[in-house]
């Protein structure tokens, strides 16, 4: 599943692709794509003669802004889009397609078709269900110290399925969370209460510096992800526990262990992120 670092590679080319486009048309293949109050036909009908004036994210959400209306796009599992020429023949499991006025598509293809559109009047963007109950982005001017360490203080769940919720941060998905946690050297099954506040302060700074690199380095690319350039991520070279299973540990050689927690494959050392 695309985390944040992809979904803001994505929104990034897509800035540099299409942002300033007018949409001409736009064809629905796959009903259950377009979610909220707003269908597949009034969706493709109010989009029309709409300029594309911004992309922005938030979280694993892509928000494209029009001039009265705002989209928020979940990528899930294997959504992605592609910029193409109108005449390209269509890919197999492409399910939107937004025809814009220079003769090119922007079109939205996805493999188990669980990606969701929901189209709002534009402001009202925050209220789409999932953005509302978003924790703050992982930037050291909105992920606030303080505040992470008081929700953890009152939270006797697993430390990584509480990150994975998206409440506590947003954009924190299996990849990061695995990486984060091993540079923190804290085990996945901790409780978070149980975390001292220094662990605390070091949890903090390993999200917002995983999370910072890997945006950097265009994301991860895991089977399927490439940005809407085309282009693969390069992060999964400074992976150092997720997909390692078996291999050293960089920092003291313990092979990596791939366990279960909260049904998600979870990689740690056992070595540096003891339980006890």
């Amino acid at each position: 599943m695309p985390e944040l670092p992809e979904v803001e590679t994505v929104k990034k080319g897509l800035v540099q692709l299409v942002k300033g486009s007018i949409i001409t048309g736009v064809d629905v293949y796959w009903d259950r794509i377009i979610s909220g109050d707003i269908r597949s036909q009034e969706f493709s009908e109010y989009l029309i003669d709409e300029t594309l004036v911004d992309i922005e994210r938030r979280g694993k959400y892509l928000i494209f802004l029009f001039e009265q209306w705002a989209m928020v796009s979940h990528l899930r599992m294997e959504g992605k889009y592609e910029v193409v020429p109108t005449q390209t023949p269509l890919k197999k499991h492409t399910h939107v397609i937004f025809h814009l006025k220079d003769g090119r598509d922007l079109r939205y293809l996805d493999v188990r078709k669980f990606g969701r559109m929901t189209l709002v009047p534009l402001g009202g963007q925050n209220n789409v269900a999932g953005l509302k109950t978003l924790g703050p982005e992982p930037l050291p001017e909105t992920f606030v110290l303080v505040e992470f360490q008081k929700t953890l203080q009152q939270k006797k769940r697993a430390i990584k399925p509480l990150l994975l919720d998206q409440n506590v941060v947003a954009g924190l998905g299996n990849i990061y969370v695995d990486e984060a946690l091993f540079k923190a050297n804290i085990h996945p099954l901790r409780g978070a209460d149980t975390l001292s506040l220094k662990e605390m302060q070091h949890l903090h700074q390993a999200i917002i510096q995983v999370l910072g690199n890997a945006v950097a380095a265009g994301g991860t690319t895991i089977r399927t992800y490439k940005n809407a350039l085309g282009e693969v991520g390069s992060f999964q070279v400074e992976l150092h526990v997720y997909g390692k299973t078996n291999e050293p540990c960089i920092l003291c050689g313990t092979p990596i262990q791939k366990l279960k927690v909260a049904q998600r494959g979870t990689h740690i050392c056992p070595n540096c992120q003891q339980l006890a």
